[in-house]
């Protein structure tokens, strides 16, 4: 992986700001198909994204991290909360305006064969969202497909074949170029190197870099590889059970994770020197099922050091260093 610097200007704009974000899914049974529970995926989670940086989002499988990352699009509407973006409520937006407004936020989803419509040749794909926003001519429009396949790594002559034809990573870059051609200020990163071979991670996340770099982008990247997180994020958030736990900057999270959920994450990754030993927290029991999330901390029944506040009053997420936030009672 190339290497680049990934700091950041805190008093950088505030492109997003998500307050209260909430979304449960409601579970349906019986005949008459009435609502039985909901699913608790995102509850109550704030947090800026800055303009130009790259915020990792980090977890657990099924902690949430998706489901914000649809929300904020309005891919997924939210049960309540807000998300400004450029100073605007998206989710009070409608019609025009909300299609307007979607030319500046865009998704590369994890699965680019699945988000691909087979039938489709992939430089018709691409010029997809330019032929909805009915920007420029035809002829326009083919140039714009041509020049961003190329800023991918793509030929022209790719632009007449369709999805089967390409590889994984490939695909991937297809799936970049399709968020890439409306020339957005902001992209979701929907795990968009999970599926692929690690030689073919650094390509793609070099990639993600140099566009950032030369369009200005604006990314909010979900993961689960911290390895990864860490090359290409500026800060970095931890969700665990719909919450965020932790949020700092990327180079004060590896060296000083504050809440225990962070440190076990830290504690499994691998260590390239094979005569270095890293003190591997095990966390016991198994992660709770948003269905009924615990009482008080949701992460108190699997954490090493919960008190009995833990167990029935929920932690305050708040700032206990520079731009270093975490909602854990035995933080100080």
């Amino acid at each position: 992986m190339s290497e680049k610097s990934k700091s950041v200007d805190t008093n950088q704009k505030d492109l997003i700001e998500v307050k209260n974000l909430v979304k449960y899914f409601p579970v349906r049974a019986g005949l008459l198909q009435r609502v039985t529970a909901w699913v608790q995926a995102v509850d109550d989670v704030s947090f800026i994204v800055r303009q130009g940086e790259t915020l990792g989002l980090v977890g657990e499988s099924g902690c949430g991290k998706t489901t914000v990352g649809r929300t904020m699009l309005r891919l997924v509407e939210p049960t309540s909360g807000a998300v400004a973006f450029d100073g605007k409520d998206i989710l009070q937006l409608r019609g025009q305006a909300l299609k307007e407004i979607r030319r500046d936020m865009q998704i590369i989803f994890q699965d680019p064969y699945a988000s691909l419509d087979p039938r489709l040749p992939i430089g018709e794909a691409v010029m997809e969202g330019l032929n909805i926003h009915k920007i420029g001519t035809p002829k326009e429009r083919f140039e714009i497909m041509i020049e961003t396949l190329k800023k991918v790594g793509l030929e022209d002559y790719h632009a007449r074949r369709y999805p089967h034809e390409f590889s994984g990573g490939q695909r991937q870059r297809i799936g970049i170029a399709r968020a890439l051609a409306l020339r957005p200020k902001f992209i979701v990163c929907d795990e968009p190197v999970s599926a692929l071979d690690v030689s073919i991670q650094s390509q793609v996340l070099n990639i993600l870099n140099d566009l950032q770099a030369e369009f200005g982008l604006t990314y909010l990247f979900i993961a689960h590889n911290l390895s990864v997180v860490e090359h290409i994020s500026n800060r970095v958030a931890v969700m665990y059970l719909g919450k965020i736990v932790e949020l700092t900057r990327r180079e004060e999270l590896f060296r000083n994770p504050l809440h225990p959920y962070t440190q076990a994450l830290m504690s499994a990754i691998p260590v390239a020197d094979p005569h270095l030993k890293r003190e591997r927290v095990i966390l016991k029991g198994d992660v709770p099922s948003p269905l009924n999330p615990p009482k008080g901390c949701r992460f108190h029944p699997r954490c090493p050091i919960a008190v009995e506040q833990c167990s029935h009053e929920e932690p305050v997420f708040r700032e206990v260093g520079a731009d270093h936030w975490v909602a854990c009672w035995m933080v100080k």
